[in-house]
């Protein structure tokens, strides 16, 4: 597996280890470059990144390239939890981003259908080759930004390492699509960003990302 290094200033991460017990699945809602992924936050004033961007197709970049920041020993602020959730469900507040890893897809998300086009929410054009229009709405939303079978692949071979690595299991389960008291909890294993916000939509219940994750 190729994982390229970039420089990304420490200031926008917390060079602390803790034992990692989960792994959270993001998209970026942005360009498909996973290098000028780690410039924008870098432009940012909160500590906001994942330590892992994968790339996407086009400006300049290399489909499925696992980009680099920091170590996932280290963290930043990847979740934005609220404890609200934690209340609405019963389970005491724990600050998840330290024990947690981030992977960052680079994907625009959910699209919108108009007048034979595919736009994304600040109004960009997607090319249809790059849709996929899922059987069943996911959060009132059925179009969305095709994750490549790269990202995918790319994914999956991030997660190995992890379980390699920290011993965090892969068990997949359907749980993970919406608020999941387990991933509150803190429980070991795979979420999406969906499993702690309400407010989210990534990743979404790609067919084949769920076939990779269930063949773990």
């Amino acid at each position: 597996m190729n994982i390229r290094q970039v420089p990304f200033n420490e200031s926008q991460y917390i060079k602390e280890e803790h034992p990692k017990k989960q792994i959270y699945l993001h998209h970026t809602a942005g360009n498909p470059n996973g290098e000028l992924v780690y410039k924008h936050w870098e432009g940012t004033p909160v500590r906001v990144a994942t330590c892992v961007t994968i790339s996407g197709i086009g400006r300049g970049c290399t489909d499925g390239e696992i980009v680099q920041g920091f170590s996932s020993k280290y963290w930043a602020f990847h979740l934005g939890l609220q404890e609200a959730t934690f209340q609405k469900f019963g389970v005491k507040y724990k600050s998840l981003d330290r024990i947690s890893i981030g992977i960052e897809i680079c994907n625009w998300g959910y699209l919108t259908l108009k007048d034979g086009k595919y736009y994304n929410y600040v109004g960009g054009v997607v090319p249809e080759s790059q849709v996929i229009k899922l059987a069943k709405k996911y959060k009132g939303k059925q179009y969305f930004h095709n994750y490549t079978d790269a990202q995918i692949e790319s994914v999956r071979q991030l997660l190995l390492l992890w379980k390699e690595r920290y011993g965090i299991p892969l068990k997949y389960n359907e749980d993970i699509w919406d608020i999941c008291p387990r991933a509150l909890n803190g429980d070991k294993g795979v979420f999406t960003h969906n499993s702690v916000r309400m407010d989210k939509i990534d990743i979404y219940p790609h067919p084949k990302m769920i076939d990779m994750l269930k063949s773990l």
